[in-house]
């Protein structure tokens, strides 16, 4: 059986079995009928080191067409020839532009620089946000706002008008690499945002990068898995990550 139609096949029966955390979303008519037939998303990748690089490749790996891009996207020359013809590389501004979907996997304290240079294309769009706010890298000043509004927040604070959703953030990039698609139970992805249609859409993407998505709640409930919170570096199942989850309620 082709790999393609296994994808839809695996996207069906997760969409239909309300593995997205038990949440059923009033998605659009044609978001449902593209999300079900497995159609590929293009992504657009702002950061294209550790983290950016290997979730990256499991989406390419899945189907999906991904531009990374780099200040320097010709430093990127080496991972998309490796990948093939589905990875391409590019500017920031053309990543966004390509991408139907945009993971941001950048160091913090480059957020409010990159919603000044790029908030008007950023609005509207599906935005995956894998940022954690570090004081020696960011800077005190982010990384105490961070802390203190939950890191949910500050994102849509710098990136106003973008449909934001947190994933990817909770561990480091070598665990992405190595638990991508275990055997036995999937490792569970937190998420949280505020838009059910890019809740659907990211929760998707998790999947296909193979893991279990587990929507937390809303963009304020992130701060429960950012750096440093109970549920920051658990690999965990999706049931698991879901009983601990409701224990912070």
């Amino acid at each position: 059986m082709p790999h393609s139609h296994h994808l839809r096949l695996d996207r069906r029966s997760v969409l239909r079995a309300g593995a997205i955390a038990g949440l059923a979303f009033a998605t659009s008519a044609a978001s449902r009928r593209a999300l079900a037939q497995g159609a590929p998303l293009k992504i657009g990748i702002i950061g294209s080191g550790h983290i950016g690089s290997t979730v990256g490749s499991l989406w390419v790996k899945s189907g999906h067409p991904v531009m990374f891009s780099s200040r320097h996207p010709e430093e990127l020359a080496s991972l998309v020839q490796g990948l093939g013809s589905l990875a391409k590389a590019g500017t920031v501004a053309e990543a966004i532009e390509f991408g139907d979907v945009v993971f941001i996997a950048v160091p913090y304290g480059a957020y409010p620089q990159i919603g000044k240079d790029y908030g008007s294309k950023l609005t509207g769009k599906v935005v995956l946000d894998a940022g954690n706010a570090v004081a020696a890298r960011d800077g005190g000043d982010l990384t105490a706002e961070a802390k203190e509004e939950g890191i949910g927040v500050t994102s849509a604070k710098y990136l106003p008008g973008a449909r934001i959703v947190r994933a990817f953030n909770s561990m480091g990039y070598k665990f992405f690499a190595s638990e991508a698609n275990r055997s036995g139970a999937r490792m569970a992805i937190p998420m949280a945002g505020d838009d059910k249609d890019a809740l659907t859409t990211a929760s998707t993407l998790v999947h296909d990068a193979g893991f279990d998505p587990v929507v937390i709640g809303p963009l304020a409930r992130a701060k429960d898995f950012q750096q440093g919170a109970p549920l920051y570096g658990l690999q965990l199942t999706a049931a698991e990550m879901r009983q601990k989850a409701d224990a912070l309620k």
